[in-house]
């Protein structure tokens, strides 16, 4: 096993799709757009939330609107993100057993840093020790530097890292860094999807998801 593991959260961690649709709809519908399907957000996400409101959003940033909307979706969703979010299952017996064996851990999401900070607390305080979002600070994924700087506070080397996610950004993410990923199907993209985009290892469960850690 790598010296250290960098866990993306949505879709990884944390079921956090019907927090993410309900908020999504509640802006659309705010400003007369038409509503979104769970599946079709579903592929929106991924990517931070302008670019989920550049999709759902009919015309997307050329809309008049999009801006008060978009703001309205970070609004509405700072207010709900635990409505219905949870952890996949085995993920809190994975994380513990990982702490137990002294693997260092972190986060990196393209979720606002406020949520991202919270929802580790929330649901994994004294587990991860590192939990990064998207700020005006640094470049989101799929750029490398917010994986660089939990790196950097985790006190490892980038390369001694692992990287584990759901999605394409997550595979770009890792490639721009030069270290393995770890795709889990359980999220917000199916296996076929990322083999297609050219994952080498994936993880069906959590138990598997150990298994591929410990020969990555």
């Amino acid at each position: 096993m790598k010296k250290a593991i960098i866990f993306d959260m949505d879709g990884t961690l944390l079921d956090t799709l019907e927090d993410l649709y309900l908020s999504t709809n509640a802006a659309l519908t705010k400003y007369g757009f038409p509503e979104r399907t769970l599946e079709e957000v579903r592929q929106f996400v991924g990517n931070a939330a302008r670019n989920l409101m550049r999709q759902a959003i009919p015309r997307g940033e050329e809309d008049p609107h999009f801006e008060e909307c978009l703001q309205t979706f970070k609004e509405y969703y700072g207010e709900h993100l635990n409505d219905h979010t949870g952890p996949y299952e085995g993920i809190p017996e994975l994380l513990e057993r990982l702490s137990n064996e002294g693997v260092p851990m972190a986060i990196v999401s393209n979720k606002p840093d406020f949520a991202v900070r919270d929802l580790n607390e929330r649901y994994f305080g004294g587990l991860i020790a590192v939990a990064i979002g998207e700020s005006e600070r640094v470049r989101r994924k799929p750029a490398p530097d917010t994986v660089e700087q939990a790196a950097k506070q985790l006190g490892v080397r980038l390369e001694d890292c692992v990287y584990v996610g759901d999605s394409e950004v997550d595979l770009k993410t890792a490639e721009n860094c030069g270290i393995p990923c770890v795709s889990v199907t359980w999220g917000f993209r199916s296996r076929e999807l990322l083999l297609s985009l050219g994952a080498v290892y994936t993880a069906a469960d959590t138990g598997e998801l150990y298994e591929v850690l410990q020969n990555t």
